[in-house]
């Protein structure tokens, strides 16, 4: 196997990245002067070498513990619990929410043998209970609206609910600027199901 065709290959195993994507990116490496390519290669070294989870909520940092739990500033009783770190940084990205984090790693999922022991569950419920620094009041849980997902969040509010904290669901419903002869029926009823006043 050449070079070109390891490359192609190692870049096509990349989330959305297919075949012919990475053999475009692959032959936009071989034309880009060398310092460039070693400077990707080696931004990916670093990060594969420094990069590692939070100590606290399962964060990507380079620290022992992340930039958001070490920050004072943010309201440390609401806690966020999310499957993945991308999401951390798409509901940080929003500016809306100054709470704490808790990252599970994944989503429960029978059919891929993923259950409550394979997900950062022990330490969210260390966290509650008190048995760190955060005192913990309001956890919402923003796991994906995807089955598993759905039933992640079922699990964890039958879990979190018996610690006295409040549990809540991030809302969903029709997006902004779409028409509703558009959106499709299960969206439709979450919306109506979770109207409120205005």
């Amino acid at each position: 196997m050449s070079v070109i065709d390891e490359v192609t290959r190692e870049l096509s195993r990349l989330p959305g990245i297919g075949p012919r994507t990475a053999t475009r990116l692959a032959f936009h490496l071989i034309r880009v002067p060398r310092e460039e390519a070693f400077r990707l290669a080696g931004a990916i070294r670093a990060m594969a070498e420094r990069v590692r989870p939070c100590g606290r909520c399962g964060n990507f940092t380079e620290l022992d513990v992340c930039e958001i739990c070490a920050d004072a500033s943010r309201d440390r009783g609401t806690l966020c619990v999310v499957e993945t770190p991308f999401e951390v940084l798409s509901i940080d990205r929003t500016g809306q929410y100054r709470g704490l984090f808790h990252v599970l790693g994944g989503r429960l999922s029978p059919l891929d043998g993923v259950g409550p022991e394979d997900l950062n569950v022990a330490t969210l419920l260390q966290r509650v209970r008190g048995e760190g620094e955060d005192g913990v009041h309001e956890v919402i849980l923003a796991t994906n609206p995807s089955v598993e997902g759905e039933a992640t969040a079922v699990y964890l509010e039958t879990e979190l609910r018996p610690l006295g904290v409040r549990v809540t669901r991030l809302a969903r419903g029709i997006p902004v600027g779409s028409d509703l002869e558009y959106v499709d029926g299960s969206t439709l009823a979450e919306a109506l199901a979770g109207r409120r006043e205005r």
